[in-house]
Parts: C-alpha cells; sequence; structure tokens
C-alpha cells in the first residue's frame, strides 16, 4: 500500500512503516530514543511494537491516558523526565498512543530543548485518521480543548492497523465520526462507500481518509483558509465535548462522539444558511445517530455549551465562525450564525 506524502514527511503502512522506521533509525545517530506511553498502549500496544523494531529504546515515558491529562502540568513532568534522562537536541521521541499522546508528545517534544525529532505512532483509528496527521500538538486549558500549542512536523508518521484489534468498539467507532466527516467536506464518493458498503477499518480506508486530510493540509498547512473546512462538526462538538468533560451529572464523551452531534448541529445550519438539502441533512442524522447515542441536552447544557463558544480557536474579531456544508462533499468556512438558529439546530437534533 502506497504512502502518503506530506510537506516533510511521510504516512507509512504496515510493512512500508516497518521498514522505514528501522531504516531511519539506523541512518540517524540520535543520542537517546524515547518512548511515551500509557497505561493502555503499554500493557497492549508495547509487546507489537517491540517486534516491529530493530532498535534498542534508551528509556520509556509513561503518562496518564485520557483527555482530562491532556495538560501542561503532564508537559511539565515529561520535560524534567528528559532532562533528568540526559535528552539532548539529537534525541528522538517516539509517541505510541492515541490522539490524546501524540498531541502532547508532538508538543513536548516541539518545545524541548527548542525543538528535538519526534515521530507518531497512533494506536487509534481517531488517531490514525486525524490527530497524527497535520503536525497539529497542543494540550488542553483546563477543559478547552487544544488552547496551547504548536504546529510542528514529525519524522514520519507510522501506521499499524493491528493495533486497533487491541481497543474496545467504542473507541474504534469514535474514528469512523472523522472519516465520516473527511467524506462530507471532500468526498461524496467515500462518504456514501463508508455509509453503505465499507469496512471502515480497512487499510484502504484509513488510506483514504489520511490522503483527504494530507491534501487539504499541504494546500493550507497554517490554516489560513482551506484547512479550516476540517473543523467541520468541531465548532459546536469541542463546545459539547468541553462541557461534558467539565461537567459532574455529564457523561465524558470520546471526541468522535462530541463531533458526531456536531456534525448533526452544523448539518441543520448548514440547511438553513447555505442551502444543505433536508434529504442530506436527513441522511447525515440518521447514519450518526446509527452509530453513536443520542446526547441528552437540558436547556441550561445548552447554554452553557453555547457560552464555550468563545473560546474556540477559529475566532476572530470577537466572533465565532463556522465550518457550513453547500452539500456533501462541499464545505464552506467562515460562516457566521443568527443567534436564534442554534436553538433550532438543537430542537433538530433532539427531534
Amino acid at each position: 500500500m502506497e504512502s502518503v506524502k506530506s510537506q516533510s514527511y511521510e504516512v507509512h503502512i504496515n510493512e512500508l512503516a516497518k521498514a522505514a522506521l528501522n531504516q531511519h533509525i539506523a541512518k540517524k545517530e540520535y543520542s537517546k530514543i524515547f518512548l511515551l506511553v500509557d497505561e493502555n498502549t503499554k500493557e497492549h500496544c508495547l509487546p507489537i511494537f517491540n517486534k516491529i523494531i530493530d532498535f534498542s529504546i534508551d528509556s520509556i515515558l509513561e503518562i496518564k491516558s485520557g483527555e482530562e491529562n491532556k495538560h501542561i502540568h503532564t508537559c511539565l513532568q515529561l520535560w524534567e523526565d528528559l532532562s533528568n534522562l540526559d535528552g539532548d537536541r539529537k534525541s528522538l521521541l517516539l509517541n505510541l498512543g492515541g490522539g490524546v499522546l501524540t498531541d502532547m508528545g508532538g508538543f513536548v517534544a516541539s518545545t524541548f530543548k527548542r525543538g528535538i525529532d519526534f515521530i507518531n505512532i497512533p494506536t487509534t483509528l481517531l488517531s490514525m485518521v486525524d490527530a497524527s496527521i497535520g503536525g497539529k500538538t497542543g494540550v488542553d486549558l483546563g477543559a478547552l480543548k487544544n488552547q496551547v500549542g504548536v504546529i510542528n512536523q514529525p519524522q514520519m508518521v507510522l501506521i499499524f492497523p493491528e493495533f486497533l484489534e487491541t481497543l474496545e468498539k467504542r473507541q474504534v467507532v469514535s474514528g469512523y465520526a472523522e472519516m465520516l466527516k473527511h467524506g462530507l467536506i471532500q468526498d461524496k464518493a467515500y462518504w456514501d462507500n463508508l455509509v453503505h458498503e465499507a469496512n471502515f477499518t480497512d487499510a484502504s480506508c484509513i488510506q483514504h481518509s489520511i490522503a483527504i486530510k494530507n491534501k487539504v493540509v499541504l494546500e493550507d498547512p497554517t490554516e489560513q483558509g482551506l484547512r479550516k473546512i476540517l473543523n467541520f462538526g468541531h465548532t459546536l462538538g469541542h463546545a459539547i465535548e468541553s462541557y461534558c468533560l467539565d461537567s459532574h451529572d455529564k457523561k465524558t464523551l470520546l471526541h468522535g462522539e462530541a463531533i458526531a452531534a456536531g456534525m448533526i448541529l452544523e448539518g441543520y445550519l448548514s440547511h438553513e444558511l447555505r442551502g444543505l438539502s433536508k434529504l442530506s441533512l436527513d441522511e447525515i442524522k440518521s447514519t450518526f445517530l446509527t452509530h453513536f447515542d443520542k446526547v441528552e441536552f437540558t436547556e441550561d447544557d445548552i447554554d452553557a455549551i453555547l457560552q464555550l463558544l468563545k473560546y474556540d480557536k477559529k475566532n476572530s474579531h470577537g466572533n465565532v465562525n463556522f465550518v457550513l456544508l453547500q452539500a456533501i462533499g462541499e464545505a464552506v468556512t467562515d460562516i457566521k450564525i443568527p443567534e436564534e438558529l442554534f436553538q433550532k439546530a438543537f430542537a433538530y437534533y433532539k427531534e
């Protein structure tokens, strides 16, 4: 299966990934090789990874899994660990984990000694098709997602679909939401294939999603224009995710679960403001509700979620900017939403 070429690195899959990693390590004279894991990837993925590599790891760094640990205090501990273990500017950090770990590991590597090399080895479907591609790194600020970070590219990204066998079904389905998003914003045929026919965990589907995201990132690496379309469903989705993470009476949502709700809501806004057909809107809603449980929202919940929109990273000059759909496969950016439509969108979601 062909590798996907990005700006300064490649995304390799299966056997090509194994060969690329071992060749890279053999060629580069790293002073230290560090491996970052969490308790889950240490138990389930590290034994698989050890069979892939032809080199030795100098030190394994471990963090706690979960979005609630994606904050600067965890980074501080990792910077101290790297320093205490004699890490220098010629060190390498391998990030073996899901999106929380690759986001944070990339940020730690990008800032330690003003930047050391890192390689992302995503272990969840979500991180394979989304979080580990495009060079976005960072951490949350309280419950507000990805408020602190930098855009910096890894040396390479390595995809081993066998890691998906270590996951519970809920984690795998969470990644499916991002794959569906790729179809909604850029490729109707891919959307149709994912909805009606494809085994979405197949390597060819994973590669297709990576290629869509990579194409967008190549055209707009610093998110000045086109790359914003990757945020479809994320403006409200991130607010929902943050609210549920910070609320004691709400079940914490996985990223894909939150943006699935966000895509239905923003699909409704697309219908009202950009002419997305009612047929397409209903197809989007039924597809997501087939795979994701409906989230219950009270009026107080909705008010609190809408208050969180002011922290969205895409905001400019005090305006909340949305990505909407004109049709399945056609996205538009920088759309401002009349406030009364938010309540109508939530009413449509609840129907």
